[in-house]
This record gives structure tokens, C-alpha cells and sequence, in this order.
């Protein structure tokens, strides 16, 4: 376990001063910083070769920087931060489930790679509220429970409505 004391940087708490625990995290923030703008790219991209292939390949690596730095850190610290792992596996899971559908054409694989980007994207907000709602301006007034539902009350239904409209999948749910 790393030792070192806690310190607060822009309101938010850094469990340890530790240099390997700061340099992780900061390779984990980055490479968060890089799913959440990657993640909209893709979303909001025609679905062709092109941009959303691109964005969509540099979120799945950045999220197994996410995921490996967060298996880190949370080993560091495990009584208190277990869940960030459990988190980190759910939504690096789903992409990993998301990608092979998509790269290895299985049956209906469109509604599971839809599906499975959505979640690990829903998964990873969930995860940074969890975390760090405490200390953001607007979330820190909200009831922590809040930081569980928001993300996927709003992004299941974004999910559904994709999985509609995609051709692919629509095609799928008017046959059958």
C-alpha cells in the first residue's frame, strides 16, 4: 500500500501525495479526459469508415488505460475504493463486449455493439460521479443516490432510440 498523506487540488481529494499514486492517477485522468471527448465523437458520428471507427477505437484503448490505472489505484486503497474497481470492470466489460461484436461480425451484432458502448460509456459516468460528485459544484448538492441514476436515466434511453433508428438494428426489431 502507498504510503503518503492526503492533499486537495482544486477542491478535489487526493488520497495520497505518494509520486507513483500521482503519476498514475494522472495517466488515469488523461486517459478519461480522452474516453469522454472519443465517446461523443463516436456517438455523434455517421456510423461509416471514418471518424467513428477512429473515435471509437481510441476510446476503447483509453478505457483499458482507465480501467488498469483504476485496478491500481483502488488495489492501493481496496476498503475504500473496491467499488471503482467493480465500476471499471463493468465498463471496460461492456466495451471489450461492444468491440468484438462489432470486429468479428457476430449475429445481431450491432444491437450488442450499440449496447455495450453505451454501457461502458453510462458505466464510466457513473463511475467519475461516484467518485467525484462530491467535490463538483452542481453534484455535490445532489442526494449521492442520484449519482447512480442520473447516467443511465438519461443514457438507456439515448441507447434505445440508437438502437431504432440504427438500420441495422431497426431492421432487426420490425422483422421480428
Amino acid at each position: 500500500m502507498l504510503k503518503g498523506n492526503q492533499i486537495v487540488v482544486q477542491g478535489f481529494e487526493i488520497p495520497s501525495d505518494h509520486p507513483l499514486f500521482l503519476t498514475i492517477l494522472s495517466r488515469h485522468i488523461l486517459a478519461a479526459l480522452i474516453c469522454v471527448v472519443t465517446g461523443i465523437i463516436a456517438m455523434l458520428s455517421k456510423k461509416q469508415f471514418g471518424r467513428h471507427p477512429k473515435a471509437g477505437t481510441i476510446y476503447f484503448w483509453s478505457l483499458l488505460i482507465v480501467f488498469i490505472t483504476a485496478t491500481i489505484m483502488a488495489i492501493t486503497r481496496w476498503t475504500e475504493d473496491y467499488y471503482l474497481f467493480i465500476l471499471g470492470l463493468i465498463t471496460f466489460t461492456s466495451a471489450l463486449i461492444g468491440r468484438r461484436a462489432r470486429r468479428k461480425l457476430w449475429t445481431k451484432w450491432s444491437i450488442i455493439h450499440i449496447t455495450g458502448m453505451g454501457i461502458s460509456y453510462i458505466f464510466l459516468l457513473i463511475a467519475f460521479y461516484m467518485d467525484n460528485g462530491r467535490f463538483l459544484p452542481l453534484w455535490k448538492n445532489l442526494n449521492p443516490i442520484l449519482y447512480w441514476l442520473l447516467p443511465p436515466l438519461i443514457g438507456v434511453p439515448i441507447i434505445i432510440r440508437t438502437l431504432l433508428q440504427h438500420p441495422l438494428s431497426r431492421n432487426y426489431f420490425i422483422k421480428n
